[in-house]
């Protein structure tokens, strides 16, 4: 019941792109994603398959976690280039500010001239 609340929760959170294409395209080719299909139809022998075929109804949840953990990978990244680069603009500035400083003082110093 929980995990069915969190997921109603989640999902008045997405916006309408993730409602309309929840999850990125499978890089599996036709023939890989039929072999896939076919496996997952079958019934399985192994005492690990089938205690497997219980949590099949959470592949999407999973989906959708690793989806999330992805998108904060690239976040994270994205945030740190921006810190970088903004590091370095600041820099410039300082190094624009001191080299105008300096033009201040040259100018006043030959003022009296």
């Amino acid at each position: 019941q929980r995990i069915l609340r969190l997921a109603e929760m989640c999902r008045r959170l997405e916006t309408e792109e993730e409602k309309v294409l929840p999850f990125y395209p499978s890089s599996l080719a036709k023939d890989e994603l039929q072999d896939a299909r076919r496996v997952l139809e079958e019934t399985p022998v192994e005492p690990l398959a089938q205690a497997m075929q219980d949590y099949v109804g959470l592949e999407r949840f999973w989906q959708r976690f690793n989806k999330a953990k992805l998108e904060e990978k690239v976040l994270e990244q994205t945030r740190a280039a921006l810190a970088k680069r903004n590091q370095h603009l600041r820099e410039l500035l300082h190094q624009y500010l001191a080299g105008a400083a300096v033009s201040r003082k040259v100018l006043r110093d030959l003022e009296p001239l």
